[in-house]
């Protein structure tokens, strides 16, 4: 199962589009680009593994595998990208905000569901993260007028 993040990089947030084969799973939120800066910036576009975790902050959510020069690489829920993420993805099913959004915990949960009814059928999942590249160079372009 392949699930796609398609991003738009916003200076104080990233906001994103989850999909699966097409049909939307939930958006997404995470810290700005800084150049995959540790505890303050987005992780690297590319594809990665996901696994199921537990632990007792966050009890069960997911996490993306060998992603270069991160560990604990976590999609789990949060409403704040700025003040409760470092570098993870958070699920939700609105967004309010550039970097927030609102019911994390239920995104979270649909987006288990997928997960495991894949694991089920002996699928690894991957999670593809893109961007928007005309929304991104416009709002370079904007900022810069």
């Amino acid at each position: 199962m392949e699930l796609v993040l398609t991003r738009v990089y916003k200076r104080g947030g990233t906001n994103g589009t989850l999909t699966l084969n097409g049909h939307f799973v939930c958006f997404t939120i995470e810290l700005p680009w800084k150049e995959n800066k540790q505890n303050s910036s987005c992780i690297p576009e590319g594809i990665y593994e996901l696994r199921s975790r537990t632990s007792t902050k966050f009890h069960n959510h997911l996490e993306i595998l060998d992603v270069p020069n991160r560990s604990y690489i976590l999609i789990h829920p949060a409403n704040n990208a700025i003040t409760e993420l470092r570098g993870c993805i958070a699920p939700v099913n609105l967004l309010t905000g550039i970097g927030t959004g609102i019911n994390s915990k239920l995104a979270l949960q649909k987006l288990l569901s997928l997960y495991h009814q894949a694991r089920d059928r002996n699928e690894k999942v991957i999670l593809n993260i893109n961007s928007n590249r005309y929304e991104y160079l416009k709002q370079i372009q904007k900022s810069n007028s």
